[in-house]
Protein backbone atom coordinates (compact mmCIF):
# COMPACT_ATOMS: atom_id res chain seq x y z
CA UNK A 1 0.00 0.00 0.00
CA UNK A 2 2.64 2.48 1.18
CA UNK A 3 4.45 1.18 -2.59
CA UNK A 4 1.40 2.72 -4.14
CA UNK A 5 0.88 5.66 -2.47
CA UNK A 6 4.89 6.72 -3.32
CA UNK A 7 4.66 5.94 -6.71
CA UNK A 8 1.21 7.84 -7.01
CA UNK A 9 2.66 10.70 -5.29
CA UNK A 10 5.79 10.15 -7.70
CA UNK A 11 3.82 10.42 -10.75
CA UNK A 12 1.87 13.67 -9.63
CA UNK A 13 5.44 15.28 -9.04
CA UNK A 14 6.87 14.18 -12.46
CA UNK A 15 3.82 14.78 -14.43
CA UNK A 16 3.70 18.61 -13.25
CA UNK A 17 0.55 18.39 -11.46
CA UNK A 18 2.04 18.82 -7.53
CA UNK A 19 4.02 21.72 -8.88
CA UNK A 20 0.80 23.26 -10.17
CA UNK A 21 -1.14 22.27 -7.07
CA UNK A 22 1.56 24.04 -5.19
CA UNK A 23 1.59 27.25 -7.25
CA UNK A 24 -1.76 27.48 -7.10
CA UNK A 25 -1.95 27.33 -3.36
CA UNK A 26 0.31 29.57 -3.55
CA UNK A 27 -1.48 32.38 -5.30
CA UNK A 28 -4.18 31.70 -3.33
CA UNK A 29 -2.12 31.98 -0.09
CA UNK A 30 -0.50 35.56 -1.75
CA UNK A 31 -4.14 37.14 -2.04
CA UNK A 32 -5.30 36.18 1.40
CA UNK A 33 -1.93 37.97 2.99
CA UNK A 34 -2.49 40.66 0.51
CA UNK A 35 -6.14 41.16 1.85
CA UNK A 36 -4.92 40.95 5.24
CA UNK A 37 -2.15 43.59 5.18
CA UNK A 38 -4.07 45.49 3.05
CA UNK A 39 -6.83 45.76 6.00
CA UNK A 40 -4.15 46.47 8.42
CA UNK A 41 -3.12 48.97 6.63
CA UNK A 42 -6.37 51.01 5.72
CA UNK A 43 -7.17 50.70 9.51
CA UNK A 44 -7.98 53.22 11.58
CA UNK A 45 -4.43 54.85 13.07
CA UNK A 46 -5.00 54.11 17.16
CA UNK A 47 -3.38 56.64 19.92
CA UNK A 48 -2.00 53.32 21.72
CA UNK A 49 -1.53 49.93 20.45
CA UNK A 50 -2.10 46.76 22.53
CA UNK A 51 0.32 43.54 21.27
CA UNK A 52 -1.48 40.24 21.98
CA UNK A 53 1.38 37.84 23.57
CA UNK A 54 -0.99 34.90 22.87
CA UNK A 55 0.71 32.03 20.44
CA UNK A 56 -2.36 32.43 18.32
CA UNK A 57 -1.69 36.15 16.89
CA UNK A 58 1.98 34.96 16.49
CA UNK A 59 1.29 34.03 12.80
CA UNK A 60 -0.73 37.44 12.10
CA UNK A 61 2.24 39.37 13.42
CA UNK A 62 4.81 36.84 11.50
CA UNK A 63 2.94 37.69 8.29
CA UNK A 64 3.10 41.52 8.65
CA UNK A 65 6.49 41.53 9.53
CA UNK A 66 7.25 38.91 6.47
CA UNK A 67 4.98 41.64 4.28
CA UNK A 68 7.13 44.76 5.63
CA UNK A 69 10.76 42.62 5.07
CA UNK A 70 9.76 41.71 1.60
CA UNK A 71 7.93 45.12 0.46
CA UNK A 72 11.50 46.74 1.68
CA UNK A 73 13.53 44.25 0.04
CA UNK A 74 11.13 45.05 -3.81
CA UNK A 75 11.93 49.03 -3.26
CA UNK A 76 15.74 47.87 -2.54
CA UNK A 77 16.35 45.93 -5.35
CA UNK A 78 14.80 48.44 -7.81
CA UNK A 79 17.11 50.87 -5.97
CA UNK A 80 20.11 48.97 -6.34
CA UNK A 81 19.45 48.05 -9.78
CA UNK A 82 19.40 52.05 -10.88
CA UNK A 83 21.70 53.58 -8.50
CA UNK A 84 24.33 50.94 -9.21
CA UNK A 85 24.41 51.46 -12.83
CA UNK A 86 23.95 55.06 -12.52
CA UNK A 87 26.91 55.14 -10.57
CA UNK A 88 29.09 52.48 -12.74
CA UNK A 89 28.18 53.58 -15.89
CA UNK A 90 28.68 57.89 -15.70
CA UNK A 91 31.43 58.74 -14.63
CA UNK A 92 30.80 62.22 -13.39
CA UNK A 93 27.89 61.13 -11.01
CA UNK A 94 30.26 58.37 -9.68
CA UNK A 95 32.44 60.45 -8.16
CA UNK A 96 29.50 62.10 -5.89
CA UNK A 97 27.06 58.86 -5.96
CA UNK A 98 29.50 56.56 -4.37
CA UNK A 99 30.55 58.99 -1.73
CA UNK A 100 26.90 59.16 -0.69
CA UNK A 101 26.30 55.65 -0.61
CA UNK A 102 28.89 55.21 1.92
CA UNK A 103 27.66 58.05 3.93
CA UNK A 104 24.33 57.01 3.48
CA UNK A 105 25.00 52.63 5.03
CA UNK A 106 27.17 54.58 8.00
CA UNK A 107 24.18 56.50 9.36
CA UNK A 108 22.79 54.87 11.71
CA UNK A 109 18.93 53.46 11.22
CA UNK A 110 17.87 55.21 14.11
CA UNK A 111 19.10 58.12 12.97
CA UNK A 112 16.46 58.40 10.46
CA UNK A 113 13.43 57.04 12.32
CA UNK A 114 12.04 59.90 14.51
CA UNK A 115 11.82 62.07 11.36
CA UNK A 116 10.44 59.63 8.68
CA UNK A 117 7.78 58.98 11.12
CA UNK A 118 6.33 62.45 11.82
CA UNK A 119 6.54 63.21 8.40
CA UNK A 120 4.80 60.19 7.17
CA UNK A 121 2.38 59.80 10.00
CA UNK A 122 1.57 63.98 9.53
CA UNK A 123 0.51 62.84 5.80
CA UNK A 124 -1.24 59.77 6.68
CA UNK A 125 -2.97 60.94 9.67
CA UNK A 126 -6.15 59.08 9.53
CA UNK A 127 -4.96 55.33 8.89
CA UNK A 128 -1.89 53.64 9.44
CA UNK A 129 -0.44 53.50 5.67
CA UNK A 130 1.98 56.20 7.24
CA UNK A 131 3.26 54.53 9.54
CA UNK A 132 3.34 51.26 7.77
CA UNK A 133 5.39 53.31 4.74
CA UNK A 134 7.56 54.76 8.21
CA UNK A 135 8.43 50.78 8.98
CA UNK A 136 8.85 50.05 5.29
CA UNK A 137 11.14 52.91 4.55
CA UNK A 138 13.45 51.81 7.69
CA UNK A 139 13.84 48.52 7.17
CA UNK A 140 14.71 49.68 3.47
CA UNK A 141 17.69 51.47 4.85
CA UNK A 142 19.31 48.49 6.56
CA UNK A 143 18.81 46.62 3.63
CA UNK A 144 19.50 48.74 0.33
CA UNK A 145 22.93 49.73 0.59
CA UNK A 146 25.14 46.36 0.60
CA UNK A 147 23.10 45.52 -2.72
CA UNK A 148 23.66 48.41 -3.87
CA UNK A 149 27.44 48.02 -3.40
CA UNK A 150 27.99 44.72 -4.69
CA UNK A 151 25.87 45.63 -8.05
CA UNK A 152 27.87 48.32 -8.76
CA UNK A 153 31.07 46.69 -7.74
CA UNK A 154 30.53 43.36 -10.09
CA UNK A 155 29.20 46.09 -12.99
CA UNK A 156 33.00 47.54 -12.85
CA UNK A 157 34.58 44.80 -12.95
CA UNK A 158 32.80 42.65 -15.86
CA UNK A 159 35.66 41.17 -17.78
CA UNK A 160 36.63 42.71 -20.62
CA UNK A 161 36.36 40.16 -22.91
CA UNK A 162 32.79 39.61 -22.44
CA UNK A 163 32.20 43.98 -23.19
CA UNK A 164 33.50 42.79 -26.30
CA UNK A 165 31.57 40.05 -27.28
CA UNK A 166 28.44 42.72 -26.17
CA UNK A 167 29.63 44.76 -28.99
CA UNK A 168 30.35 42.50 -31.63
CA UNK A 169 26.51 41.69 -31.10
CA UNK A 170 25.69 45.21 -30.93
CA UNK A 171 23.68 44.74 -27.71
CA UNK A 172 21.95 48.14 -26.99
CA UNK A 173 22.49 49.14 -23.17
CA UNK A 174 19.28 47.37 -22.47
CA UNK A 175 20.59 43.70 -23.79
CA UNK A 176 23.92 44.62 -21.96
CA UNK A 177 22.68 44.85 -18.64
CA UNK A 178 19.77 42.07 -19.13
CA UNK A 179 22.22 39.96 -21.09
CA UNK A 180 25.65 40.10 -19.96
CA UNK A 181 26.02 42.43 -16.41
CA UNK A 182 22.77 40.87 -14.49
CA UNK A 183 23.68 37.62 -14.74
CA UNK A 184 28.02 38.44 -14.05
CA UNK A 185 26.18 39.86 -10.76
CA UNK A 186 23.96 37.29 -10.30
CA UNK A 187 25.81 35.34 -7.19
CA UNK A 188 26.93 37.96 -5.50
CA UNK A 189 23.98 40.07 -5.69
CA UNK A 190 21.57 36.99 -4.46
CA UNK A 191 23.83 36.56 -1.29
CA UNK A 192 23.89 40.28 -0.93
CA UNK A 193 20.43 40.10 -1.08
CA UNK A 194 19.94 37.42 2.04
CA UNK A 195 22.53 39.31 3.55
CA UNK A 196 19.80 42.50 3.11
CA UNK A 197 16.95 40.62 4.73
CA UNK A 198 18.94 39.47 7.36
CA UNK A 199 20.16 43.36 8.26
CA UNK A 200 16.33 44.70 7.91
CA UNK A 201 15.52 41.86 10.35
CA UNK A 202 18.01 42.85 12.42
CA UNK A 203 16.36 46.24 13.39
CA UNK A 204 13.11 44.80 13.38
CA UNK A 205 12.55 45.40 17.05
CA UNK A 206 13.34 48.48 16.66
CA UNK A 207 11.14 49.69 13.85
CA UNK A 208 7.96 48.23 14.78
CA UNK A 209 8.13 49.12 18.58
CA UNK A 210 9.11 52.88 18.14
CA UNK A 211 7.67 54.94 20.91
CA UNK A 212 8.59 58.97 20.94
CA UNK A 213 8.00 60.54 24.23
CA UNK A 214 4.88 59.72 24.82
CA UNK A 215 3.52 58.90 21.73
CA UNK A 216 3.22 54.99 20.78
CA UNK A 217 4.18 54.33 16.86
CA UNK A 218 4.28 50.36 17.32
CA UNK A 219 3.02 48.15 14.88
CA UNK A 220 1.62 44.44 15.15
CA UNK A 221 4.61 42.72 13.67
CA UNK A 222 6.70 39.68 15.41
CA UNK A 223 9.53 42.50 16.16
CA UNK A 224 6.94 44.65 18.22
CA UNK A 225 6.06 40.86 19.95
CA UNK A 226 9.44 40.44 20.55
CA UNK A 227 9.66 43.62 22.35
CA UNK A 228 7.08 43.66 24.66
CA UNK A 229 7.95 39.42 25.52
CA UNK A 230 11.03 40.91 26.94
CA UNK A 231 9.94 44.09 28.50
CA UNK A 232 7.88 41.95 30.87
CA UNK A 233 9.77 39.29 31.13
CA UNK A 234 7.19 36.56 29.22
CA UNK A 235 9.72 33.33 28.37
CA UNK A 236 6.94 31.31 26.76
CA UNK A 237 6.42 34.50 24.43
CA UNK A 238 9.81 35.05 23.82
CA UNK A 239 10.86 31.13 23.07
CA UNK A 240 7.39 31.27 20.72
CA UNK A 241 8.41 34.30 18.73
CA UNK A 242 12.36 33.01 17.95
CA UNK A 243 10.58 29.99 16.69
CA UNK A 244 8.44 31.88 14.59
CA UNK A 245 11.07 33.72 13.44
CA UNK A 246 14.00 31.03 12.74
CA UNK A 247 10.79 29.15 11.04
CA UNK A 248 10.10 32.02 8.60
CA UNK A 249 13.60 32.38 7.87
CA UNK A 250 14.23 28.78 6.99
CA UNK A 251 10.83 29.04 4.50
CA UNK A 252 12.33 31.96 2.58
CA UNK A 253 15.38 29.75 2.53
CA UNK A 254 14.34 26.68 1.30
CA UNK A 255 11.70 28.48 -1.18
CA UNK A 256 13.22 31.21 -2.10
CA UNK A 257 17.08 32.08 -1.55
CA UNK A 258 18.42 28.12 -2.16
CA UNK A 259 16.34 28.26 -5.35
CA UNK A 260 17.91 31.94 -6.20
CA UNK A 261 21.47 30.30 -5.37
CA UNK A 262 21.13 27.37 -7.35
CA UNK A 263 19.68 29.01 -10.52
CA UNK A 264 22.22 31.71 -9.82
CA UNK A 265 25.03 28.80 -10.86
CA UNK A 266 24.39 28.73 -14.60
CA UNK A 267 26.00 32.30 -14.71
CA UNK A 268 28.92 31.33 -13.40
CA UNK A 269 31.83 31.64 -15.89
CA UNK A 270 33.97 28.27 -16.19
CA UNK A 271 34.89 26.14 -18.73
CA UNK A 272 34.02 22.87 -16.93
CA UNK A 273 31.88 21.89 -14.87
CA UNK A 274 31.43 21.83 -10.78
CA UNK A 275 32.82 18.55 -9.21
CA UNK A 276 29.58 18.62 -6.82
CA UNK A 277 26.60 20.39 -8.29
CA UNK A 278 24.15 22.35 -6.19
CA UNK A 279 20.70 21.53 -5.51
CA UNK A 280 17.41 22.72 -4.87
CA UNK A 281 14.02 20.19 -4.14
CA UNK A 282 11.78 23.46 -4.67
CA UNK A 283 13.69 24.89 -7.35
CA UNK A 284 13.12 20.93 -8.97
CA UNK A 285 9.59 20.90 -7.78
CA UNK A 286 8.89 23.76 -10.42
CA UNK A 287 10.84 22.71 -13.40
CA UNK A 288 7.88 20.37 -13.95
CA UNK A 289 5.17 22.82 -13.66
CA UNK A 290 2.82 23.47 -16.70
CA UNK A 291 1.72 27.10 -15.34
CA UNK A 292 5.30 28.36 -15.25
CA UNK A 293 5.98 27.08 -18.50
CA UNK A 294 3.08 29.52 -19.67
CA UNK A 295 4.01 32.15 -17.93
CA UNK A 296 7.37 31.73 -18.84
CA UNK A 297 6.04 31.78 -22.50
CA UNK A 298 4.32 34.99 -21.94
CA UNK A 299 6.47 36.30 -20.43
CA UNK A 300 9.29 36.23 -22.94
CA UNK A 301 7.45 37.77 -25.46
CA UNK A 302 6.22 40.60 -23.33
CA UNK A 303 10.04 40.87 -22.00
CA UNK A 304 10.96 41.48 -25.37
CA UNK A 305 8.35 44.10 -26.14
CA UNK A 306 8.97 45.84 -22.76
CA UNK A 307 12.75 45.62 -23.69
CA UNK A 308 13.04 46.87 -27.52
CA UNK A 309 10.58 49.17 -26.08
CA UNK A 310 12.90 50.81 -22.95
CA UNK A 311 16.27 50.14 -24.94
CA UNK A 312 15.02 53.24 -27.43
CA UNK A 313 13.07 55.40 -24.76
CA UNK A 314 16.51 55.51 -22.71
CA UNK A 315 19.42 55.09 -25.64
CA UNK A 316 22.30 54.98 -22.81
CA UNK A 317 25.73 55.62 -24.84
CA UNK A 318 27.81 52.97 -25.46
CA UNK A 319 30.70 54.90 -25.17
CA UNK A 320 30.42 55.57 -20.88
CA UNK A 321 30.83 52.09 -20.44
CA UNK A 322 33.45 51.13 -18.47
CA UNK A 323 35.76 48.49 -19.97
CA UNK A 324 35.16 48.67 -23.02
CA UNK A 325 37.61 50.70 -25.80
CA UNK A 326 36.26 53.61 -28.10
CA UNK A 327 33.36 52.55 -30.41
CA UNK A 328 32.21 55.06 -33.23
CA UNK A 329 28.20 55.43 -32.77
CA UNK A 330 26.47 54.68 -35.94
CA UNK A 331 25.17 57.67 -37.34
CA UNK A 332 21.64 58.47 -37.59
CA UNK A 333 21.55 59.77 -41.36
CA UNK A 334 22.74 61.91 -43.80
CA UNK A 335 25.64 62.57 -41.75
CA UNK A 336 24.01 64.36 -39.00
CA UNK A 337 25.51 63.54 -35.80
CA UNK A 338 24.00 61.62 -32.58
CA UNK A 339 22.41 64.33 -30.13
CA UNK A 340 22.15 63.34 -26.33
CA UNK A 341 19.52 61.08 -25.96
CA UNK A 342 16.96 61.39 -23.39
CA UNK A 343 18.29 59.32 -20.78
CA UNK A 344 21.92 61.53 -20.71
CA UNK A 345 20.17 64.72 -20.73
CA UNK A 346 17.54 63.41 -17.34
CA UNK A 347 20.76 61.60 -16.00
CA UNK A 348 22.60 65.06 -16.40
CA UNK A 349 19.83 66.88 -15.19
CA UNK A 350 19.02 64.97 -11.87
CA UNK A 351 22.96 64.77 -10.91
CA UNK A 352 23.31 68.51 -11.21
CA UNK A 353 19.86 69.03 -8.80
CA UNK A 354 21.43 66.36 -6.72
CA UNK A 355 24.31 68.40 -6.06
CA UNK A 356 22.38 71.38 -6.17
CA UNK A 357 20.51 70.16 -2.99
CA UNK A 358 23.97 68.53 -1.25
CA UNK A 359 25.49 72.15 -1.72
CA UNK A 360 22.50 73.62 -0.02
CA UNK A 361 22.41 71.22 2.95
CA UNK A 362 26.14 71.35 2.91
CA UNK A 363 25.49 75.18 3.64
CA UNK A 364 22.96 74.70 6.36
CA UNK A 365 25.05 72.31 8.23
CA UNK A 366 28.21 74.41 8.14
CA UNK A 367 26.14 77.21 9.29
CA UNK A 368 24.86 75.20 11.93
CA UNK A 369 27.93 73.68 13.09
CA UNK A 370 29.77 77.47 13.19
CA UNK A 371 27.84 77.58 16.56
CA UNK A 372 30.10 74.68 18.10
CA UNK A 373 32.60 75.37 20.94
CA UNK A 374 35.99 74.23 19.81
CA UNK A 375 36.10 72.17 23.21
CA UNK A 376 33.14 70.55 21.72
CA UNK A 377 34.60 70.24 18.90
CA UNK A 378 37.81 68.40 20.18
CA UNK A 379 35.62 66.37 22.58
CA UNK A 380 33.68 65.33 19.34
CA UNK A 381 36.61 64.33 17.57
CA UNK A 382 38.19 62.32 20.55
CA UNK A 383 34.86 60.13 20.45
CA UNK A 384 34.48 59.90 17.09
CA UNK A 385 38.00 58.28 17.02
CA UNK A 386 37.11 55.83 19.81
CA UNK A 387 34.08 54.64 17.64
CA UNK A 388 36.22 54.54 14.66
CA UNK A 389 38.88 52.14 16.37
CA UNK A 390 35.79 49.75 17.96
CA UNK A 391 34.32 49.61 14.35
CA UNK A 392 37.82 48.58 12.65
CA UNK A 393 38.99 46.18 15.56
CA UNK A 394 35.04 44.32 14.79
CA UNK A 395 36.12 44.04 11.03
CA UNK A 396 39.39 42.51 11.92
CA UNK A 397 37.61 39.61 14.56
CA UNK A 398 35.32 39.43 12.14
CA UNK A 399 37.34 38.58 9.13
CA UNK A 400 39.35 36.65 11.13
CA UNK A 401 36.77 34.15 11.46
CA UNK A 402 34.64 34.82 8.15
CA UNK A 403 37.18 34.40 5.99
CA UNK A 404 38.27 30.76 6.22
CA UNK A 405 34.66 29.41 7.20
CA UNK A 406 33.20 31.56 4.54
CA UNK A 407 35.81 29.98 2.16
CA UNK A 408 34.68 26.50 3.36
CA UNK A 409 30.89 27.11 2.99
CA UNK A 410 31.26 28.25 -0.22
CA UNK A 411 33.85 25.91 -2.16
CA UNK A 412 31.57 22.60 -0.95
CA UNK A 413 28.20 22.83 -2.26
CA UNK A 414 26.93 19.89 0.53
CA UNK A 415 28.31 22.19 2.87
CA UNK A 416 26.59 25.15 1.63
CA UNK A 417 23.26 23.19 1.46
CA UNK A 418 24.07 22.65 5.06
CA UNK A 419 25.01 25.84 6.41
CA UNK A 420 22.94 28.05 4.05
CA UNK A 421 20.10 28.14 6.33
CA UNK A 422 21.87 27.73 9.85
CA UNK A 423 23.86 30.97 8.57
CA UNK A 424 21.03 32.57 8.14
CA UNK A 425 19.27 32.13 11.14
CA UNK A 426 22.11 33.39 12.61
CA UNK A 427 22.11 36.77 10.66
CA UNK A 428 18.55 37.12 10.85
CA UNK A 429 18.40 36.76 14.76
CA UNK A 430 17.67 40.49 16.31
CA UNK A 431 21.09 40.85 17.74
CA UNK A 432 19.74 43.47 20.45
CA UNK A 433 18.05 40.35 22.40
CA UNK A 434 21.42 38.59 22.53
CA UNK A 435 22.69 41.91 24.40
CA UNK A 436 21.68 41.15 27.68
CA UNK A 437 22.98 37.98 27.92
CA UNK A 438 26.73 39.39 26.35
CA UNK A 439 26.80 41.87 28.84
CA UNK A 440 26.46 39.71 31.42
CA UNK A 441 29.01 37.68 30.17
CA UNK A 442 31.31 40.53 30.04
CA UNK A 443 30.34 40.97 33.87
CA UNK A 444 31.05 37.89 34.79
CA UNK A 445 34.71 38.49 32.74
CA UNK A 446 35.30 42.41 34.03
CA UNK A 447 35.34 43.23 30.59
CA UNK A 448 34.66 47.03 30.48
CA UNK A 449 31.77 48.59 28.10
CA UNK A 450 34.58 49.96 25.57
CA UNK A 451 36.29 46.97 24.65
CA UNK A 452 33.00 44.66 25.22
CA UNK A 453 31.22 47.19 22.43
CA UNK A 454 33.19 45.54 19.91
CA UNK A 455 31.69 42.14 20.50
CA UNK A 456 28.33 43.83 20.43
CA UNK A 457 28.90 45.35 17.51
CA UNK A 458 30.50 42.42 16.48
CA UNK A 459 27.36 40.73 16.27
CA UNK A 460 25.76 42.79 13.77
CA UNK A 461 28.51 42.96 11.11
CA UNK A 462 30.44 39.59 11.08
CA UNK A 463 27.84 38.33 8.65
CA UNK A 464 28.43 40.97 5.66
CA UNK A 465 31.72 39.47 5.42
CA UNK A 466 30.83 36.13 6.12
CA UNK A 467 27.92 36.57 3.51
CA UNK A 468 30.42 37.84 0.72
CA UNK A 469 32.96 35.78 1.06
CA UNK A 470 30.58 32.41 0.20
CA UNK A 471 29.63 34.71 -2.85
CA UNK A 472 32.88 35.06 -4.20
CA UNK A 473 33.75 31.63 -3.13
CA UNK A 474 30.69 29.96 -5.10
CA UNK A 475 32.04 32.44 -7.99
CA UNK A 476 35.45 31.12 -8.55
CA UNK A 477 35.49 29.15 -11.99
CA UNK A 478 35.78 25.44 -11.51
CA UNK A 479 38.35 25.13 -14.51
CA UNK A 480 41.40 27.32 -12.09
CA UNK A 481 40.50 25.12 -9.24
CA UNK A 482 41.65 22.12 -11.63
CA UNK A 483 44.63 24.00 -12.50
CA UNK A 484 45.75 24.30 -9.39
CA UNK A 485 44.67 20.47 -8.87
CA UNK A 486 46.83 20.37 -11.61
CA UNK A 487 49.63 21.78 -10.78
CA UNK A 488 49.68 20.28 -7.10
CA UNK A 489 49.22 23.82 -5.67
CA UNK A 490 47.69 23.71 -1.92
CA UNK A 491 47.70 24.84 1.49
CA UNK A 492 48.42 28.85 2.17
CA UNK A 493 49.71 28.53 -1.55
CA UNK A 494 46.73 27.56 -3.26
CA UNK A 495 45.05 30.44 -0.60
CA UNK A 496 47.41 33.19 -1.43
CA UNK A 497 47.04 32.40 -5.62
CA UNK A 498 43.96 31.55 -5.87
CA UNK A 499 41.40 31.82 -3.52
CA UNK A 500 42.30 35.33 -1.81
CA UNK A 501 42.78 36.70 -5.22
CA UNK A 502 39.81 35.42 -6.52
CA UNK A 503 37.70 36.45 -3.62
CA UNK A 504 39.32 40.07 -2.95
CA UNK A 505 36.74 42.08 -4.97
CA UNK A 506 33.76 40.49 -3.22
CA UNK A 507 36.00 40.95 -0.03
CA UNK A 508 36.25 44.44 0.02
CA UNK A 509 32.43 44.78 -0.54
CA UNK A 510 32.02 42.59 2.66
CA UNK A 511 34.57 45.07 4.82
CA UNK A 512 32.92 48.46 3.13
CA UNK A 513 29.54 47.39 3.98
CA UNK A 514 30.18 45.41 7.14
CA UNK A 515 32.16 49.13 7.99
CA UNK A 516 28.79 50.80 7.35
CA UNK A 517 26.76 48.24 10.10
CA UNK A 518 29.22 48.35 12.33
CA UNK A 519 28.72 52.27 12.67
CA UNK A 520 25.09 51.33 12.47
CA UNK A 521 25.41 49.31 15.68
CA UNK A 522 27.66 51.62 17.28
CA UNK A 523 24.55 54.06 18.59
CA UNK A 524 22.96 50.94 20.40
CA UNK A 525 26.44 48.79 21.35
CA UNK A 526 28.10 51.89 23.14
CA UNK A 527 25.10 52.90 25.50
CA UNK A 528 23.24 49.52 26.98
CA UNK A 529 20.49 49.28 29.91
CA UNK A 530 21.44 46.38 31.69
CA UNK A 531 19.37 46.39 34.93
CA UNK A 532 18.13 48.97 35.11
CA UNK A 533 21.83 50.82 34.55
CA UNK A 534 22.48 52.78 31.76
CA UNK A 535 26.44 51.77 30.75
CA UNK A 536 27.92 53.97 28.43
CA UNK A 537 31.13 53.47 26.48
CA UNK A 538 33.49 56.88 26.15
Amino acid sequence: MAWGQSGAVMALYHSGVLADIVIILGILGVFYGITQVGREWAGVLRPTVVIDLSFRALPRYTLFSLVRGLAAYCISFLFTIVYGYWAAKDRLAERLLVPILDILQSIPVLGFMPGVVLALVSVFPNSNTGLELAAVFMIFTGQAWNMTFSFYNSLKSVPAYLQEAGTIYHFNWWQRLTQIEMPYSAVGLIWNSMMSMAGGWFFLMVTEAFQLGNRDFRLPGIGSYMSVAVEKGDVPAMAAAVIAMVLMIVALDQLLWRPMVVWAQKFRIEDTSQEESMDSWFLDLLHHSHILRWIGAANSSIGHAFGSLISRFFRYPHRNMPGNSPVVSAPTGHGVPNRPSFSVVFARVLFFLLAAGLVFALTQVIRLLISVRIDEWLHLLRSDLLTLTRVTAAIVLGTLWALPVGLRIGLSPKLSKIMQPIVQVAASFPAPMLFPAVILLLALLRVNIGFGSVMLMLLGTQWYILFNVIAGAQAIPSDLKEAAASYRITGRQRFWSLYLPAIFPYLVTGWVTATGGAWNASIVAEIVTFRGQTLRAQ
